[in-house]
């Protein structure tokens, strides 16, 4: 092992590593408090921000957009949850890099050179899973959901479920027309972009795994026909039952599965050819990989 790869000076009893952990620990509190505190400020638009899909899709059926408080004590708790998520979206670079600095010193250098880019990626397909949901797949499911309305308060929309024809038909009809929960559909929205952020971790992990040895390319091809049959299964949970989104959802899931194929492949290309210049690779008969 050459001596670019000898691991930091780490000899510190376990006392030490204990007061660096709890060091680490009381930043990250620090950094997720402040910036709670910072976004309980500014709850209410970010809250607005959030309820921009809906908003459309009530405005596309002449509806007014409105959100109503249940119970007394909502809204407080509504301002609470968004602080907690905005909290943690703004302080993860910061608990990030005191989790980094708190294992980087017992990783080998060219281990510190390979978690890191993953360190890095991870919070951005996050980001870009969250985006794809707002602005794709909640305004499909809105519309979907607000589909079922009916009674005569409702505009004459064809496409609402029991829109009446005539006036007969109005007064014979039992209305429902959507009033929705802030709270519900706070909660409603944060699950949607929560599922999506993790969906899209799937290229992040795969390939971190491929990384480490524990998966190789020709096993991930192999498994295609499962998770087809798993990411059906996630499309049709995840997505309201109408056959776009879920369509939409596969089609993107799927692609970041095939993503995770190339990249583990080209992992495992790069390991051959380093192991091929030092004299160290050996052809395996049956699968032709490195033993």
């Amino acid at each position: 092992m050459s001596a670019q790869d000898d691991i930091e000076d780490s000899s510190a009893p376990l006392i030490e590593h204990l007061a660096e952990l709890r060091t680490r620990l009381i930043w990250a509190a620090v950094a997720f408090i402040c910036a709670m505190l910072l976004c309980f400020l500014v709850w209410n638009p970010i809250f607005n921000f959030l309820t921009i899909p809906v908003c459309h899709a009530l405005a596309d059926r002449g509806q007014e957009c409105g959100l109503y408080l249940i119970k007394l004590q909502e809204g407080f708790f509504v301002a609470v949850s968004i602080s907690f998520l905005g909290g943690f979206v703004l302080a993860f670079p910061v608990i990030g890099y005191q989790l980094w600095r708190f294992v980087a010193p017992g990783l080998y250098k060219s281990e510190k050179n390979a978690f890191l880019p993953f360190l890095v990626a991870s919070p951005a397909m996050f980001v870009v899973g969250a985006a794809f949901a707002y602005y794709a797949i909640l305004p499909m499911a809105f519309s979907f959901f607000l589909g079922f309305q009916q009674g005569p308060m409702l505009p004459d929309m064809p496409g609402a479920v029991g829109t009446p024809t005539d006036a007969g038909a109005s007064l014979a009809e039992a209305g429902i027309l959507f009033q929705g929960s802030v709270q519900e559909y706070l909660g409603l929205t944060i699950k949607f972009i929560l599922a999506f952020g993790l969906c899209f971790q799937l290229p992040v992990l795969l390939t971190l795994m491929g990384k480490a040895g524990l998966i190789g390319a020709k096993g991930l091809a192999s498994m295609r026909r499962y998770a087809v049959v798993a990411i059906l299964l996630l499309a049709a949970i995840a997505t309201p039952p109408d056959v776009i989104s879920q369509v939409v959802l596969f089609t993107v899931v799927y692609g970041l599965y095939e993503i995770s194929i190339l990249l583990v492949r080209r992992i495992e290309k790069k390991r051959e050819a380093d192991l091929r210049a030092q004299g160290l690779w050996v052809e395996d008969d049956d699968e032709d990989e490195p033993k």
